[in-house]
């Protein structure tokens, strides 16, 4: 197999095992929760932390590949991967286990970015392309396999073999790289903004732990309170550091650019509205439909195959309508199929509801597709690497935060009945409340100019404002 086929395919063998990690979880958190004593909503906390863990080392992760070398580092990311998965296995608590998903995302947030770098480096630029292509198969295979086999795995053996069988996986992806990817020059690393990534960490961790905590009642609200004013101050002081600092971690003078502004806005709402999605509706399925989880995963996994099938014809829809346009109906027609799992009922036709998951899938792929191209719309080649980074950091922060809003709607409506597990009167009123919030994110894309495309910031030259 040629170099330009098997580097790719190396580096995606650590990919699919992070991307089905990612959705084999959703499958079997009922059956975690029982296993480790605590309630199925607790563990959005899991989720979360595993989110908060990307949005803090991702920013890093070019850096300590240019100071240790990028083969170097993505060898040590499927090691502590791997280490995550394995105490995920062994966990009893609901703090041992939310520690481990921790440890998976220090080495989740340091496997894409690296392998991308990887692949930049070693694969000459008119080929990059095809490359490209084939490192994105595991992202879109993996959360397709990744209900199914989770779901089955939890309802015929064990939920602990969805962490445990990352390991062959991950010893199979450090044995390809040790044989077959070559070893390179690497860059001198630039200066590490060492003070704006221990700001960031906090705030990051203080706003999503506060937030989580406050909607979930299983510590006193001081811990939430505490932490927030913690995030909150730390936020403040990396606006400072940020004004002083000639190479600031994250760049926030990117915001006086519109169309970035806009997007990343818009993008966080969205995310709000629908990040709780595959956190809720599995659970949906298997606390008040009575489905096991392989019988919750067959059903789940159709939102993929929607998602999987748009990657074909997303190119020609965003030529056809433009980013306004597609924007728009991605964000309207996703809310309509979150505001759709709030009208399911035990009653409803399978067929019915994987259709529309199907639909709604396409959609929220449609989305994730214009935006990854548009926020780049009115940003300067100089930056490109600041605005990437940052709209990954806002993706993994706000996906986070709606698990957290979602996950504490639930649980606010289930306290007001005082019953036990969450009805599914609970279910829906949280879904109204994701959609609410999805099609908020519509009317900010409405904001974005008609004629705006890739091509907005040599067009005018006004789009910072």
């Amino acid at each position: 197999m040629s170099a330009l086929r098997l580097t790719p395919l190396i580096l995606a063998v650590a990919l699919f095992m992070e991307n089905m990690d990612s959705t084999v979880i959703a499958t079997s958190l009922a059956a975690i929760a029982h296993d480790i004593q605590t309630e199925p909503i607790a563990l959005k906390l899991a989720l979360t932390t595993y989110m908060v863990a990307l949005a803090i080392f991702i920013p890093i992760s070019s850096w300590m590949a240019d100071k240790f070398g990028a083969k170097h580092v993505f060898r040590w990311a499927i090691v502590v991967f791997m280490a995550g998965s394995v105490c995920c296995a062994i966990s009893d608590s609901l703090l041992t286990f939310v520690l481990s998903r921790f440890l998976q995302g220090m080495g989740g947030a340091m496997m894409t970015p690296v392998a991308r770098l990887v692949l930049v480096r070693v694969t000459p630029r008119n080929q990059l392309v095809d490359a490209m292509a084939w490192l994105s198969i595991p992202g879109l295979v993996g959360p397709i396999v990744g209900p199914p086999v989770g779901g089955f795995i939890t309802t015929f053996a064990s939920w602990h073999w969805i962490f445990l069988i990352n390991v062959p996986i991950g010893i199979l992806g450090i044995l390809m790289v040790n044989r077959y990817l070559p070893e390179w020059h690497r860059n001198e690393p630039r200066a590490m903004d060492f003070t704006g990534f221990l700001l960031a960490a906090i705030c990051f961790a203080g706003l999503v732990f506060g937030i989580s905590v406050l909607t979930l009642p299983a510590l006193p609200a001081s811990f939430g309170y505490g932490s927030l004013l913690l995030g909150i101050v730390s936020a403040i002081a990396y606006w400072f550091h940020f004004q002083r600092t000639e190479h600031p971690l994250l760049d926030l003078g990117l915001f006086r650019q519109r169309l970035f502004r806009l997007t990343m806005i818009g993008g966080t709402v969205f995310r709000l509205g629908t990040g709780a999605m595959p956190f809720l509706f599995p659970l949906m399925l298997q606390l008040a439909f009575g489905l096991n989880p392989f019988e919750s995963g067959m059903v789940t996994f159709a939102s993929a195959v929607g998602a999987f099938s748009l990657k074909f014809v997303a190119e020609r829809i965003i030529e056809r309508l433009g980013f306004r346009t597609s924007l728009v109906l991605a964000c309207t027609i996703t809310a309509g199929g979150v505001l759709a799992m709030g009208l399911y009922t035990p009653g409803t036709p399978t067929p019915l509801m994987m259709a529309l998951l199907v639909v709604t899938g396409f959609f929220q792929s449609l989305f994730w597709t214009a935006t990854n191209a548009f926020i780049f719309a009115d940003i300067a080649n100089k930056d490109a690497g600041q605005a990437n980074v940052m709209s990954q950091v806002s993706g993994q922060l706000s996906l986070a935060f709606g698990v957290a809003v979602g996950g504490g709607v639930l649980e606010g409506v289930r306290l007001l009945h005082g019953r036990g597990e969450p009805l599914l009167g609970d279910f829906h009123i949280a879904f109204w409340v994701m959609a609410a919030l999805t099609i908020v994110s519509a009317l900010i894309f409405l904001r974005v100019p008609k004629t705006a495309s890739m091509h907005s910031h040599a067009e005018s030259g006004s789009a910072a404002e």
